[in-house]
Formats: structure tokens, sequence, C-alpha cells
């Protein structure tokens, strides 16, 4: 049965809890091109079970999804209380074919957007932190909510990175 949308929240706030969210969004394309480092086309493209992910699709997931935060940051920041579409992760990953992207090339664009969006958090005024969206499934957001909504999701996949690369050197 697939979570609902408060336990995702739940689930993916557990992985940043007691951590600087912006910490770990800064530390976290350096970590996954360590993970990466010397790893084959065919260990980043082999799924560690059925209807799991790859690294390389994760690594695209993690590219695409810095696209969605910029527009959802800027958005919120420019218009607080707006609308936030929610959107299907699996349908993108099937829809812009995942498993046949560069993993290196997602590595880079998720880094270059990252850099952005962090550069733009950091000269934010403090009362522009909490302007809002209001997401489709999970209701309101702050944008503070966001940025460790993001941070969480960077340490998810991290640890789904990790298990991986551990299961593809033995």
């Amino acid at each position: 049965m697939p979570e609902t949308p408060e336990q995702y929240t739940e689930r993916i706030l557990g992985h940043v809890q007691g951590k600087d969210p912006l910490r770990v969004q800064r530390e976290t394309s350096k970590k996954l091109a360590a993970l990466i480092r010397g790893l084959s086309r065919k260990q980043l493209t082999q799924k560690p079970a059925p209807g799991k992910w790859s690294i390389a699709e994760i690594l695209a997931n993690l590219a695409d999804t810095e696209i969605v935060c910029a527009w959802r940051l800027r958005h919120i920041l420019g218009n607080s209380g707006a609308p936030v579409q929610a959107y299907d992760q699996n349908v993108w990953a099937d829809t812009f074919d995942y498993i046949h992207r560069d993993a290196s090339e997602s590595l880079e664009f998720f880094r270059v957007l990252r850099a952005r969006n962090l550069a733009l958090l950091k000269g934010l005024p403090k009362d522009l932190w909490e302007n809002y969206g209001v997401h489709q499934e999970r209701g309101r957001e702050s944008v503070a909510l966001i940025v460790r909504l993001y941070a969480g999701h960077d340490l998810n996949h991290l640890e789904q990175v990790e298990r991986i690369v551990k299961g593809s050197r033995k």
C-alpha cells in the first residue's frame, strides 16, 4: 500500500531531524560524487530489486526534483499562498527514461541547480522563509519546511545509493 502524503512527510523529515538542512543540501552532490566514483555503467544502472530504482535513476530523480524545487521556491517567494502542483515521480522516471540517463550528467545538472538554489536561499530575508505554498496533496508548506523536506529527500536517496554501492561491490 502506498504511503499517504502525511506518512511521506513524516518519513522524509525524520531523515533530517537534528541536522542543518542547508548543510545537508550543500554536501549532497559531493557525497554522491564520492559514492559513484569508479562505478561502471552496469553498476550505475543495476536495479537493486524489482521495482526499485538504480543509482542512475536516483540521480536523474534528484536532478529533476531540483528543477521542481527551483520553481516552487521562486513561485512561493514571489506569491505567498500560491498553489503547488504535485507530480508522480514514477511517471517522470518512465516518461523521461531515467534508466538511460547518464548518471554523471544527472549529477552535474543537480549540482549546478542546487548551487543556484542555495545561493538564492543564502540571501533570503528572514521574513520570506515564512512564505508558503499550498501543496495539492500535503497542504501548507513554508519555504523553511520545503528546505527541510528537500534535505530529507537528499538523505533518503543518499542512503539508497550507499546501500546499492555496498551491494554492487560485493
